[in-house]
């Protein structure tokens, strides 16, 4: 029964907070009816009147009543590109939590918030044009072959999609990784046999899993960034030196025999270890 009423009691607020907001947006919704009534039932009018300066239609549009007179759409402010980023982050600033460290390459690039947001007439956060895969798919279209390769994260089967590893407005580096609440890799999240610590770590680790691996797709079953594994570990465990790599031991083996091909056959610990210092378990 008391389940029964919270929900009552719930949708009852809902109503309430439509019917409110429907008359905040007054009298634009004279006008713009079909507008207003979608609008109702957006996260920005049912909040409107918790925000601090009691957001309305002039709070993103500017005055209209020269356009409320006159009817010309060119009298209204319609803000887009950067002046419409503008108007976005006025309140959803930094402060908010939208991004990770410094602003990532979309806002740098001057792509619109309107460009994946809808602003007036979605019901769900984050007020997405589209789902977020189809949303990245027509810019990253890169990216989004490289899912296509053999073997790859499930992206397109359930279960993950583009910004479950990356904060579009901004996160880590160049590609706008998230992290975790103690500043790991993104990786670890669900990768959690490989978070660690090890009492012998190895060197990649402390730079980035993509040192190793395309989170995207690859050729490689452990989505390796070479084809195969001992192509991979030669870049850094040669007989010369390595400045990127620092001082790394090098292969010991013959590795013109097949048997000697396939590193991690004895290194299976490769991401870190307890015991070995050569990772052998």
């Amino acid at each position: 029964m008391n389940v029964k009423l919270a929900t009552i009691a719930s949708l009852g607020l809902l109503v309430v907070a439509s019917a409110v907001g429907a008359q905040k947006f007054q009298p634009c919704s004279s006008c713009h009816q079909d507008l207003a009534k979608a609008f109702a039932q957006n996260p920005h009018a049912l909040v409107a009147g918790d925000l601090e300066n009691d957001s309305t239609c002039v709070s993103c549009h500017g005055e209209g009543k020269a356009h409320a007179q006159s009817g010309d759409a060119s009298q209204i402010q319609v803000p887009r590109g950067q002046e419409g980023q503008g108007v976005c982050l006025s309140c959803h600033g930094k402060d908010e939590g939208l991004w990770q460290g410094a602003p990532g390459a979309h806002i740098r690039g001057g792509v619109a918030c309107a460009s994946c947001h809808r602003i007036h007439d979605a019901q769900d956060q984050p007020l997405l044009q589209v789902s977020s895969r189809t949303l990245c798919s027509p810019c990253h279209r890169r990216e989004v072959s490289e899912f296509r390769k053999p073997f790859a994260h499930k992206l397109d089967r359930g279960g993950m999609e583009c910004v479950s590893c990356h904060n579009p407005h901004g996160g880590k580096g160049k590609d706008s990784l998230k992290e975790t609440r103690t500043g790991e890799s993104v990786c670890v999240s669900c990768h959690v046999d490989k978070r660690g610590p090890f009492v012998f770590e190895h060197g990649t680790l402390t730079d980035s899993c993509l040192s190793c691996h395309q989170p995207h797709g690859s050729n490689n079953p452990k989505q390796l960034i070479r084809a195969r594994v001992d192509q991979l570990c030669l870049e850094c465990h040669t007989g010369v030196g390595n400045p990127g790599a620092g001082s790394q031991p090098p292969s010991l083996h013959d590795l013109r025999s097949p048997r000697y091909q396939n590193c991690t056959t004895c290194h299976v610990a490769i991401h870190g270890s307890a015991s070995s210092p050569m990772f052998l378990r």
